[in-house]
């Protein structure tokens, strides 16, 4: 009777084995589905002055390359354009300069839920995709409505308000756009660069640089022409 037994095959084993097996498979397979939805960066914004790659958002285009990485939530972004982003334009128009504006969505947790960093940053891309004349001057006013942190910050029609004060055109496509946030997954996907910890960053020719809010030292010291 013993050596009956030995023999016998212990099939509730194998196939319990086998469940684990497949349970573990499946779990594989949904940890690596959900790592690529995370990273999936989306719909990317399709416009010859948007850089899909580095996310980076040119205007101009000069020798010297200025490069800055902003969230429209964060406060000192809009002191960094109120002391230095006037230089900018001009250095702009005067050709000395290629503009290179990444908008980030770093501060999502400062808007109760409502995810304002990214959604704004969205409606950047949108309006730099859909009126690239006019996507600095919706910065610009970005900056000058911007919600305090902590708060909910603006609702999308707000957004669409400012668009339209700011002279861009709105058309029903770049509207939608921006109410069905279309480029969220982009805006998200986007990173600081390197050795950066926060917003602004600014960089000139690829080189880091403190800001001090004078733009005479930050930027224009440093151009090569």
């Amino acid at each position: 009777m013993a050596k009956a037994a030995a023999g016998r095959t212990n099939w509730f084993a194998i196939w319990t084995s086998v469940a684990v097996v497949a349970v573990v498979a499946i779990l594989v397979v949904l940890v690596m589905w959900m790592n690529n939805r995370a990273t999936d960066p989306g719909v990317a914004p399709d416009a010859s002055g948007i850089n899909q790659e580095t996310g980076a958002i040119v205007f101009g285009d000069g020798p010297d390359t200025v490069s800055t990485w902003v969230d429209f939530m964060c406060p000192f972004c809009a002191q960094f354009e109120a002391s230095e982003g006037e230089t900018i334009t001009q250095l702009v128009e005067d050709g000395r300069i290629t503009l290179e504006v990444h908008p980030v969505a770093i501060l999502d947790r400062l808007s109760q839920g409502t995810e304002f960093s990214s959604r704004s940053a969205s409606a950047m891309y949108a309006v730099a995709e859909a009126d690239p004349d006019n996507a600095y001057a919706f910065l610009v006013a970005m900056y000058d409505n911007q919600p305090a942190e902590q708060s909910p910050g603006l609702t999308d029609e707000e957004i669409v308000q400012i668009a339209k004060d700011a002279g861009v055109d709105v058309t029903a496509d770049l509207e939608a756009a921006i109410l069905d946030h279309k480029f969220l997954d982009f805006a998200k996907s986007q990173s600081l660069p390197e050795g950066a910890t926060g917003t602004p960053t600014l960089a000139v020719n690829g080189e880091l640089v403190q800001v001090t809010g004078d733009p005479q030292t930050d930027i224009v010291a440093r151009l090569t022409q």
